[in-house]
Order: C-alpha cells, then sequence, then structure tokens
C-alpha cells in the first residue's frame, strides 16, 4: 500500500460528508418547502418520485464518465455543483425555477453518490480490509449536524436563503480543498467493463440495497412530517427524527466493519433486518413524537451495514476496477427511493401517515430473506476468469 492511501482516505470521508450534509439540508426541509408552493401529501410524493429517477440517470452517467476519464476528476466538478444546487433548489422563487433546479440538484446527487462509492471501493480494495462502513458513518454524522442545523435555524426564524448558503459554501471549500488526494487515474475502458459483471448477483446485491433505501426515503423525506402533521411535533423536534435515525448509523457503522469481520455479511444484514422490523413497530404504534423518533434510532441500527456491504459487494463483481459495478449497484439506492417516497405521500393521503410506515415492515422481511446474495464466495465464484476463495475461518486456540 503507497502512501497515497490515507490522503485519498480522507478525502472519500470528505466527499461523503459533504454529500451528506447538503442531502440532509435540505430533506428536513420537505415540509418548508411543500407550505411554500401549496402541495399536498400526493403531489409531494409524486415529486419525490422524480427525484430518484433523475438521480439514477446521474448515476449511470457517472460510471460512464468514470470508466472513461476517472472518478476522481468527475467528481471534482459534480460535489460542488450539489452544493450550489441544494441553494437554488431552496431559495427558487416561482415552482417552474424549483422543479429546473430540484431536477439539476437530482442530476449532480446522483453522480456524487456513485463516484464517492467507486473511490471508497477502489481505497478499500488497496486496504484489503473492510472500511466501507466508515465513508458511510461520515455521511451520517454529516446527516446529523445537516438536521440540527436545520432545527436551529428554525428555532431562530432564520431564513432558508442564507441558511442554506453558508452550508454550501463550507460544502464546497471542503471539496475544493480534499478533492486533490482522490485516487487519480484512468481505469480500464468501458466497453470492456461491462461484459465482465455478471448481472445476476448485482441484482441479488440491489434488491437488498432498494430495499434498506425504501425505508431510508421513507425516513428522510416524511418522518419531520409524521412528527409535525401526524403526532403533534412543532418544527423544531420533527426534524430531530432524522437526526437521531442518522445517530443511530454511526454508531452501527462503528461497529459493523467489526461484526463484518467476525460473522460476516450475510449473518450481519440478516440480524439488522431483525432489529429493523423492531424500529419500524415502535415508529408504527408510537403515541407521541419521542417515541416515535426512539423507533427511527432502532431503525437506523438495523440498516446501518446495508449500504456499505452493499458497494463492498460491487467491488467482488468488478476486477477491473472500472466503477462501472458500483454505478450498477448505486441505482438500486434509488429504485429504493422511487418506491420509498412516493409511497408514503400517497398511503398517508389514503389512510395514514401511521399505515403507510407500517408497511415498511414487508422490506425489512426482504433484506432479512435476501441476505445470502452478499456472501463473498458466492459473488467472486460469478464474476468469469475469476476463482473463489474460501471464506476464512476463525482463529482458533492451539489444544
Amino acid at each position: 500500500m503507497s502512501g497515497a492511501e490515507r490522503p485519498a482516505r480522507v478525502a472519500v470521508f470528505s466527499a461523503y460528508g459533504v454529500q451528506g450534509t447538503m442531502f440532509a439540508s435540505l430533506v428536513t426541509r420537505v415540509p418548508t418547502l411543500q407550505d411554500r408552493f401549496g402541495l399536498s401529501d400526493g403531489e409531494l410524493g409524486l415529486l419525490l418520485l422524480a427525484v430518484p429517477i433523475v438521480a439514477g440517470l446521474g448515476s449511470v452517467l457517472a460510471g460512464w464518465l468514470s470508466s472513461r476519464y476517472g472518478s476522481a476528476i468527475v467528481l471534482r466538478v459534480a460535489q460542488p455543483a450539489v452544493c450550489v444546487m441544494v441553494v437554488l433548489v431552496g431559495t427558487a422563487p416561482r415552482f417552474g425555477l424549483f422543479l429546473l433546479a430540484l431536477g439539476a440538484f437530482a442530476v449532480v446527487l446522483g453522480m456524487v453518490d456513485a463516484l464517492a462509492g467507486i473511490q471508497g471501493v477502489l481505497i478499500e480494495q488497496r486496504y484489503a480490509r473492510n472500511i466501507m462502513h466508515g465513508f458511510f458513518s461520515a455521511w451520517s454524522l454529516a446527516g446529523i449536524a445537516g438536521a440540527g442545523l436545520t432545527s436551529l435555524t428554525n428555532h431562530y426564524d432564520i431564513a432558508l436563503g442564507p441558511a442554506l448558503s453558508i452550508v454550501a459554501a463550507a460544502g464546497i471549500a471542503a471539496s475544493a480543498y480534499t478533492g486533490r488526494w482522490l485516487l487519480h487515474g484512468r481505469p480500464v475502458a468501458v466497453d470492456t467493463a461491462p461484459a465482465r459483471i455478471p448481472m445476476r448477483p448485482v441484482w441479488l446485491v440491489g434488491l437488498v440495497v432498494a430495499f434498506m433505501y425504501v425505508a431510508d426515503a421513507a425516513t428522510a423525506n416524511f418522518s419531520a412530517h409524521y412528527l409535525q402533521n401526524g403526532l403533534g411535533a412543532d418544527d423544531t423536534v420533527g426534524p430531530l427524527a432524522y437526526a437521531f435515525y442518522q445517530a443511530a448509523m454511526v454508531l452501527g457503522r462503528a461497529s459493523a466493519d467489526r461484526l463484518v469481520g467476525r460473522y460476516g455479511p450475510v449473518s450481519t444484514l440478516r440480524a439488522g433486518g431483525l432489529i429493523a422490523l423492531v424500529g419500524i413497530a415502535i415508529a408504527t404504534v408510537a403515541p407521541g413524537p419521542w417515541i416515535a423518533i426512539a423507533g427511527f434510532f432502532v431503525l437506523g441500527v438495523g440498516l446501518c451495514p446495508v449500504a456499505p456491504q452493499g458497494f463492498t459487494a460491487a467491488g467482488e463483481l468488478d476486477p477491473t476496477g472500472s466503477g462501472v459495478a458500483v454505478a450498477r449497484i448505486n441505482l438500486f439506492n434509488y429504485a429504493g427511493f422511487v418506491v420509498g417516497a412516493p409511497l408514503i405521500g400517497i398511503v398517508s393521503e389514503a389512510a395514514t401517515e401511521r399505515v403507510a410506515f407500517g408497511l415498511l415492515v414487508i422490506f425489512a422481511v426482504g433484506i432479512v430473506v435476501l441476505a445470502g446474495g452478499y456472501d463473498p464466495v458466492r459473488l467472486r465464484s460469478a464474476v468469469p476468469g475469476e476463482v473463489a476463495e474460501p471464506a476464512p475461518q476463525p482463529a482458533t486456540e492451539p489444544g
């Protein structure tokens, strides 16, 4: 391992941190934006449906550009663009401009999600051990900060434009400073990479990622709305559901690399799915906002290993290091959002938000059932020309 890995790792931590901050700063403003443009819950759900679809196109674009120019240079352009787009979305004076800004935000959001994942997988492979959860912990910590800033600025009635502009400026500065440390180089040509990536394991891994992001989308987009409109919380308490959810992600991911190393990804994901079931139940039956916040915390603990292990699995499926497999797995992120964002809005309008959040049980069960697709030996054996190595056995004491 050369000396470039440590600063590159810092740069990827920064990329995930900036992305998490900007995303949380925007999604916790959903009730404010809904009120500004007079959107019903159903209209909001349909609008949120379009965001992950467009972001999926951004993820595909990122895989294509990364294969030709390398992920580092593309990420250095796309991440500051995310920061700018968040400000434009939050300050658009008319609905038409809001839609244009939201579409541009979705494209660059998808690009950065994929590109940061590609960089993370490259670094993890050089370290030759599980480190991906740490990057996602940075995203979650930043999400806490973003949600906390929203709660603070709401409390002091700070206008949306100045609040988002300050956060965006900090994000641009961090991206510019640390981006020079990203791993550079042009991977193999894109026309040879896709043929070597088998699609069946991509689907098995990707479906688990999609199920996780259904619940994640519901929490990100509607937890504040659920607390404020369903459980009587004010706009200071409402954003804290997402903050506690992300806090659970951080705490869970702090030990997830060790758990995966000891028990393997399959057992870790199955246990996580069962924990997520408990969290969904608590949030759904909660009599008040603070019990619901506790439920979202438990949900975060259960879901925390899924996305990092999805990207690690993508690395097993991409011996060329092109980043195409990561971009494909990342598409399932947005597939989850395509289901999760409108599901809550549409079912809430037809029934109640409690019923809508209760439906997330189905997807937690799906994680438990399909976790076997993350077995490293199975993944390596699916790659043409690769020889699967047996899974390492726990060390035993002599005698």
